[in-house]
Order: C-alpha cells, then structure tokens, then sequence
C-alpha cells in the first residue's frame, strides 16, 4: 500500500451488536460524503445477507461500501485477507481523495486493519486442535492462564474469553520459541497507519438486550432460515466457517433436527448477547474510543465528524 507521509484520516464506528453501528456509520457518509468500508467476517461472504445483517441494496447504492461479498463462503478467509483488501481499497480511495468511515463488529479486523498483523508466523493447524480439544474440555480461561505463565504482558492484554487472541499468542510462543508481546514490541505494532478517530456507540444494557430480541426476531421474519436453506442448496455444507457463525449455527443445528425451532431463536438471542457482552468488554480496554450515547442523538457524533473529515 503506498500512501502520502502525512497519515490518510479514518473515522471508526465500533460497539457491541445493535448498538446502531450501521445506521450512524450512514448518516456519517451522508453527512461527509465518506464511503463505507465494513470491517465483519461475515458480510465478507457472498449470500450470508439477512444473518450478517449487511447494509440493503437500497444504502449500498446511495453510500459505496466495500469489503462486502468479496469471498465465496467455502474460501479460507482470515484477519490478514481482510487486511490486505481494506489496506488496498482504501490507497485506491485515497488516491481519489475519497473520504472514509470504517464500521464492524470484528475488531479483530479493525485491529489488523490499524496496526498490523504478524506476519510469517504460520498456522500449526495440530497445534491448534489440541488448544481447541483443551477449550471444550476445560474452558479459555485454562489456556488463558497458561499464556499468563509464559507471556504475562500479552495476556494482561486479552480477556480471559477471547479465545481466538489466547490460541494466536500461544501458537506464535510454540512455533517461534518467543512471546508474543516481544514480537509486538519489536515490530512496532502500536503505531498506527492511519489518523483514527475512533466513535463508540453504547447504550445501557438491558435496551441492547431489548435490541437484540428485536433484531434477531427481525431476521426471523425477513426469511433467515430461507437464507441458511438456500445456502446449503448451493452445496456449502454447516462445516464451513460463516455457517459457524453466531445465528448460523443455531440455524443449521434446527435445520438437521438437533433443535427445535423456538428453541434454536431462543439460543441465538442468548448467543448473541454474551456476544455483544465480550465486545464492550474487548472495547472498553480501548482508552483512544471517544463514547458517545445513542439516546443523545446523532448530532454530537456527526458534527465530531465532520470536523475531523473536513
């Protein structure tokens, strides 16, 4: 990616599922004429529409998005694919002096796509399943205080359930023989590329429970378990990744007799908001987010915005 000296300015929308990420990330464009760049590992796949709930066709053709239906759901697509899109995506808008608003809810994305990722440090897919076999058997927080004993810096820095950041600290410390934290300290990663203007949304939390039963009642209704069929007649079977998938799951598992129907709603509510839960959690630790309430409106976010866009 080529970019100017002076840093290419980014505002971020982030918060927890139904916390109006995407609604405010519109009026933001709208207000700026910025485009949209998702940052959700699972928009990124073609025909996961109602469950990932991606942008209508109506708002990406008033608002260009980009980042979305870039992959086929049965590609191996991971943190630095992503990476590399959006970093390439967003030299070309900046080449056309575009304007841009980063929003999603993997922030594992947003990481990558602010500070880096390590690089040449291969995935050990065995070693990998004995860290899986050893989550279901004794939970995250087991390995969680094994990384403690060996890379006390970087697990300070995760939370005790964030397993996907626990297994990639752990396997870098098996294949390289060194922690994670020097491999951070030695490449720098705490200098962004970008000039970010990081916006939080949050809300109180029994309102983005309430949220989320509407919102996953919402899908219901428009046809997600129509979605999930069509998918399946495609030929992409429930061991893909997408179809693991918060909401997708719970899906399939109805879909083959393993849940009855209220049942599989019910756990994909529950699933869902012990989702949003860990993300205020992973957010919070996040000291350079400036919070804003949503009850307070839109104006505070949008004339911040504007002023940062120009």
């Amino acid at each position: 990616m080529s970019l100017s000296r002076e840093k290419p300015k980014l505002v971020v929308v982030l918060g927890p599922t139904a916390s109006g990420k995407t609604q405010m990330a519109l009026e933001i464009a709208r207000r700026t004429g910025a485009c949209i760049i998702s940052a959700d590992s699972v928009q990124v796949y073609r025909h996961f529409d109602i469950g990932s709930a991606k942008p209508t066709r109506e708002q990406r053709q008033e608002i260009p998005h980009f980042l979305i239906d870039v992959a086929d759901p049965d590609e191996d697509f991971n943190a630095g694919t992503y990476m590399r899109l959006a970093l390439d995506q967003i030299s070309r808008l900046v080449g056309d002096g575009r304007k841009i608003v980063v929003v999603g809810g993997t922030f594992l994305y947003v990481k990558a796509l602010l500070y880096g990722l390590l690089e040449g440090v291969e995935v050990d897919r065995e070693f990998r399943d004995s860290l899986a076999r050893e989550r279901d058997a004794e939970g995250a927080a087991s390995l969680h205080k094994r990384l403690e004993s060996i890379d006390p810096v970087s697990a300070g820095r995760i939370n005790p359930n964030d397993y996907v950041r626990i297994e990639r600290a752990l396997e870098v410390y098996h294949t390289t023989g060194e922690r994670m934290s020097d491999h951070h300290r030695r490449h720098g990663f705490a200098e962004q590329r970008f000039n970010a203007l990081k916006i939080g949304l949050h809300g109180e939390r029994e309102h983005l429970r309430r949220a989320i039963d509407e919102r996953v009642d919402a899908m219901i209704d428009r046809g997600w378990v129509e979605e999930v069929k069509a998918i399946r007649a495609k030929g992409y079977g429930p061991h893909l990744k997408p179809m693991k998938s918060i909401g997708y799951k719970r899906i399939n598992e109805f879909l083959e007799g393993r849940l009855d129907f209220e049942t599989a709603v019910e756990k994909i509510k529950t699933d869902t908001k012990r989702f949003s839960k860990r993300q205020s959690t992973w957010l919070r630790a996040d000291d350079g987010i400036r919070w804003f309430d949503p009850v307070d409106g839109d104006e505070p976010i949008l004339e911040e915005c504007s002023g940062f866009l120009g």
